[in-house]
Order: C-alpha cells, then sequence, then structure tokens
C-alpha cells in the first residue's frame, strides 16, 4: 500500500451540481433561479442591508448618542490585586499570566484601590494619582509604558 494508491471511502465525494445544462438535468432552463426577477438576472447581487428601495433598517432606527473615536481603553488593575504577587517587576506580560488582565493588546491602569505592603516596580499604561502614592509609599516605582 502507499500514498498512490488511496482512495476516498466509498459515497465521500460527489460530483458538482452542472447548473444549466438542459430541462433532463433537472436545473436546465432557469438554472434554479425561477422566472424573471432582480434575482433571476446574470451579476444580481444587491449590498448587504438592501430593503428593495425601501429605507433600511440602520437609516430607520433613531441615531442615539455620541461615539468618541478618539477614547482611550484601559484594563484596570487595583493595587491591593498587585499585593497578591510575589514579584519585585511587574509588566503586562506578568499581569497576564497571572490572569488580572484579559488582553495583551489592550493598555493597562493601575487604580489606587486597596493597599499595597511590597516595594515593587510596576510598568503600565496610566496610573491612578492615589496609586502612585501608594507605590511609592511601600517603597516601590511607577513606570509609564
Amino acid at each position: 500500500m502507499d500514498l498512490g494508491s488511496l482512495k476516498h471511502a466509498e459515497g465521500a465525494t460527489k460530483s458538482k451540481k452542472r447548473i444549466g445544462r438542459g430541462h433532463g438535468s433537472g436545473t436546465g432552463k432557469t438554472s434554479g433561479k425561477g422566472h424573471k426577477g432582480q434575482k433571476a438576472r446574470s451579476g444580481a447581487k444587491t449590498r448587504l442591508g438592501f430593503e428593495g428601495g425601501q429605507m433600511p433598517l440602520q437609516r430607520r432606527v433613531p441615531k442615539r448618542g455620541f461615539f468618541n473615536l478618539f477614547q482611550k481603553v484601559y484594563q484596570v488593575v487595583n493595587v491591593e490585586d498587585l499585593n497578591k504577587l510575589e514579584l519585585k517587576e511587574v509588566t503586562p506580560e506578568d499581569l497576564y499570566a497571572a490572569k488580572l488582565i484579559r488582553k495583551r493588546n489592550v493598555n493597562i491602569k493601575v487604580l489606587g484601590n486597596g493597599e499595597i505592603s511590597k516595594a515593587m516596580e510596576v510598568k503600565a499604561h496610566a496610573f491612578s494619582q492615589s496609586a502612585v502614592e501608594k507605590l511609592e509609599k511601600a517603597g516601590g516605582k511607577a513606570i509609564i509604558l
């Protein structure tokens, strides 16, 4: 037995449907498109959300609120969570490994909720004022990435 002699199991392969090959084929004449109409024409495609000229849903629904494209999104880590780590230097990779953050590519902000008793060097994208004070009081450092 070699690779050249391998065959598919019986019934595993199926020949493709040949459309528009005469009325004896079962899919001849109109080729499964019915009679006339927009979808029966060649090259017939409508854009996503098109409702045949009726006012589409995304335009019928009222607009509401404001979405700031320049908004900065942060993952939040509290000082009390950092206190559980047994590290001298804390990086975003360490926080991800400890499951304190969920995503690697989203910025991290350290907030000052809770107390910290260890001196540690924390690297993050943003810090609250109280978090910086608590880290420095414990003998550590807050480094902005």
